[in-house]
């Protein structure tokens, strides 16, 4: 058995060297990833390795979330409740809970969505006029999927003063390497709060049909069902989205002739998207899996127990599927084989919107700061997080 390599902490500014000589060495590879609470497992790098295993029945979702938390802790407390979302279960229960929420995120309900959106654009946008400098992750990145999310929850500004003055809010801030806002106590405390809300008001967003789905009998929802799928609606679909926004600005902007290119024609703003999600994907490791049985995965074998990590970044820049994997080409013919939402039954339900509030935003962005720029003094500093690729923050000169 080969030696778990641990990488160094710069790892995390420079992944994907490492990357590369991983899929070189073929099959799997022993990491010790860097960290507090440091993630230990096989990493798979290969395209087609990835691809398969994403789809394996093999590898089990609710067995490596209960395996992990009782090593980390995560799992356990208040904020237990907020883990039994349909990303850490397996078929059926996974089956169950998927289909509950898909009605949300088919593609007309999501093309539905982009006057909302575009208007929570303009007024981030307009909060720059007059100015020479912005921070994008913080006062853009960061604020527009979360009013995203909670529209399509049907959570209203209204909504939001009742259960102000009923005490319940959002604690918490940016924490290093990591773009989720929330504790989980007190995001737990204030998704109940506002389910109990949609119960009083029920309207036509996608907390009140949860709700109502709690009631009926076959496809009944437990409460700790129904609040960790708001949950998961709120930090999945929140954090890959800032990340997807902030690394396609800085990709852009650090490839100054495929921004002209893409300012001279938006038609090329689509696969733009996509060569986003390519080159630099905001998830760095799809969500954690763990052998229920051996698995081979080119000359090793993974047993039963183990756990397996899939690196996104690695597969989406494999020589053998995209063409100089490691240029940023907007025009790209290949870049749709990217595996940034995953692949098979966990594929990201909310790809759509991702990439629609991508394409809002950079149209925007480029239309309106044609001149946009990074700071003077910029220097990239990437999130010290072995599962999200997206920077610490991306200060701007607008004119």
């Amino acid at each position: 058995m080969a030696d778990i390599e641990t990488p160094e902490a710069s790892f995390f500014d420079h992944p994907h060297a490492a990357y590369h000589r991983w899929r070189e060495e073929g099959g799997a590879r022993q990491v010790r990833y860097p960290g507090p609470a440091p993630l230990e497992g096989w990493v798979v790098t290969s395209h087609a390795e990835a691809k398969r295993l994403l789809a394996d029945p093999r590898l089990s979702k609710g067995g490596a979330v209960e395996r992990f938390g009782r090593h980390t802790g995560l799992t356990e407390g208040p904020g237990s409740a907020l883990f039994a979302h349909m990303l850490n279960s397996d078929p059926p229960h996974h089956t169950r809970l998927r289909r509950l929420v898909q009605k949300a995120f088919t593609g007309r309900r999501t093309a539905a969505l982009r006057p909302m959106i575009e208007a929570h654009v303009t007024a981030l946008l307009d909060a720059w006029e007059g100015r020479d400098e912005a921070e994008l992750i913080s006062e853009f990145a960061l604020p527009l999927p979360m009013a995203v999310v909670f529209g399509l929850f049907g959570a209203s500004e209204a909504d939001h003063e009742v259960l102000r003055v009923r005490g319940n809010t959002l604690d918490g801030g940016q924490v290093d390497g990591e773009v989720s806002v929330f504790t989980a106590e007190s995001m737990l405390t204030y998704l109940r709060a506002l389910l109990d809300l949609k119960r009083e008001r029920p309207d036509d967003g996608l907390l009140s049909a949860l709700v109502a789905a709690r009631e009926e009998g076959e496809e009944a929802l437990s409460e700790d069902e129904i609040t960790s799928m708001a949950f998961l609606l709120v930090i999945a679909g929140h954090q890959t989205t800032v990340n997807l926004i902030a690394n396609g600005v800085h990709a852009l902007l650090t490839h100054p002739d495929q921004r002209a290119a893409l300012q001279a024609d938006m038609t090329l703003m689509p696969g733009a998207v996509e060569e986003i999600l390519r080159y630099e994907s905001p998830s760095a490791l799809a969500s954690l899996r763990y052998a229920a049985e051996p698995v081979g995965i080119g000359e090793v074998t993974v047993e039963e127990g183990e756990f397996v990590q899939i690196s996104l970044l690695g597969a989406n820049r494999d020589p053998g599927v995209f063409t100089e994997p490691d240029r940023f080409d907007i025009r790209r013919a290949d870049a749709a084989q990217h595996l940034a939402f995953g692949h098979g039954i966990h594929h990201c339900l909310g790809a759509p919107l991702a990439r629609l509030q991508a394409e809002i935003a950079f149209t925007h962005l480029l239309t309106r700061h044609p001149g946009l720029r990074l700071s003077e003094d910029h220097e990239a500093r990437w999130q010290a997080n072995p599962r999200h690729r997206g920077l610490l923050s991306l200060p701007l000169r607008l004119t």
